[in-house]
């Protein structure tokens, strides 16, 4: 989409934002629940078809009309990201990527209109940062596969139709050649979903383990047909997650810079607006060059990726750099609200918790500076 094109849309995500999601934060945190009538205005808006191709009933937007959907949409809290972002990247895009014709007829517009939440199943108890070590495994027997093991920390799993499952099918093989993806329904025997997470921050996004013991799927469950590709689906969307990622951080970003510019510009001390003392002006500089950066930095690695650049390197920066500067802003955004900004009667308190899971999902800050480090070594040998 041209400017034209997407501006109807981002009036409309921002006027969703401002009128009906910051207004309904404060019950989401209570209540951890998004309510049921948001979800049904984020349906209707498409949000949960941004990320789907056109003729599966998406709205197809290319990664640069994406994350400028997603600095209005995180302006909210980002709980509200999850159900969408979720089921739009790791979970729905593995299908998008890399699922078979059959598949995505079957699944795609489902996730388009919100009727299908989907999760994505990579980490175990054992096996978070270093994903290739997990355990779970996909025996094939007869016309189908079974499935056992178990998977920690899944985003959406308590609401979801369907999980997006890496498991190991050859047990000889240790490393990713040995993994492949499953498309698993909701209640198919041997699958359960355990108790909601109590969580830090981020209420309202259900996060549970989950269980396969003994779950046996038919052969047209395996993504695509082919077994060994899971663990490269896996990086590929993670490459396209963790530049949604860092939209997400530049989302949050821009709201704790209102909530503390506000808050400076009406607060009185002294006589006067504390937005008018150089040490706080420092902190509201500081979080405006960090916004402007990281946002700057997503901006061109979307467009890299829509040019079908190779964007390892740029994605893993977009995701370390951003979420990093989300949590110096957030943190100096309490700071300037000085004791409210502890409690809860202003939002900043539970942005800040809000804000602080995003240096740990989609690969930790230190597993994204082992990526960069890789690649940009990678790139001196070949210009040796």
């Amino acid at each position: 989409m041209d400017d034209r094109e997407i501006a109807p849309l981002l009036a409309g995500v921002r006027r969703l934002v401002d009128e009906k999601l910051i207004p309904a934060e404060e019950t989401l945190d209570r209540e951890d629940q998004i309510p049921e009538e948001l979800l049904a205005l984020m349906r209707e808006m498409g949000l949960f078809a941004y990320a789907i191709p056109a003729e599966h009933g998406g709205l197809g937007l290319s990664k640069w009309d994406e994350v400028r959907v997603i600095f209005e949409f995180c302006r909210a809290a980002p709980a509200y990201r999850s159900y969408v972002g979720t089921t739009n990247g790791v979970g729905g895009k593995s299908i998008v990527l890399d699922g078979s014709p059959e598949q995505q007829r079957k699944y795609l517009p489902r996730i388009a209109s919100g009727e299908l939440v989907v999760s994505f199943c990579l980490t175990e108890p054992d096996s978070g940062s270093d994903a290739k070590s997990l355990r779970t495994t996909a025996r094939r027997q007869g016309d189908g596969y079974v499935l056992n093991g178990s998977k920690r920390f899944i985003s959406n799993a308590p609401v979801a139709g369907l999980f997006t499952v890496m498991a190991r099918t050859d047990p000889e093989d240790g490393g990713a050649g040995g993994i492949s993806a499953f498309l698993v329904e909701a209640g198919t025997p041997g699958l359960s979903v355990g108790p909601k997470l109590r969580k830090m921050g981020q209420k309202g996004a259900p996060t549970a383990d989950v269980t396969f013991d003994d779950c046996r799927v038919p052969a047209e469950a395996l993504l695509g047909g082919v077994e060994g590709q899971g663990f490269i689906t896996a990086m590929k969307v993670l490459d396209d997650a963790r530049i949604h990622m860092g939209a997400v951080c530049v989302g949050l970003a821009s709201r704790l810079l209102e909530e503390m510019t506000g808050y400076a510009a009406q607060r009185q001390q002294f006589g006067r607006p504390i937005a008018d003392f150089q040490l706080i002006q420092a902190m509201i500089a500081d979080s405006e060059a960090e916004c402007l950066a990281a946002r700057a930095m997503v901006e061109r690695t979307a467009r890299a990726m829509d040019r079908g650049d190779g964007v390892t390197k740029e994605a893993a920066a977009c995701k370390y750099f951003a979420s990093e500067a989300v949590g110096r802003i957030a943190d100096r955004a309490v700071q300037v609200h000085g004791g409210y900004g502890y409690v809860a009667e202003y939002p900043v308190e539970r942005l800040y918790r809000d804000a602080r899971l995003l240096r740990i999902f989609e690969g930790t800050s230190q597993i994204m500076q082992l990526v960069i480090a890789r690649e940009a070594l990678k790139e001196h040998r070949r210009g040796q």
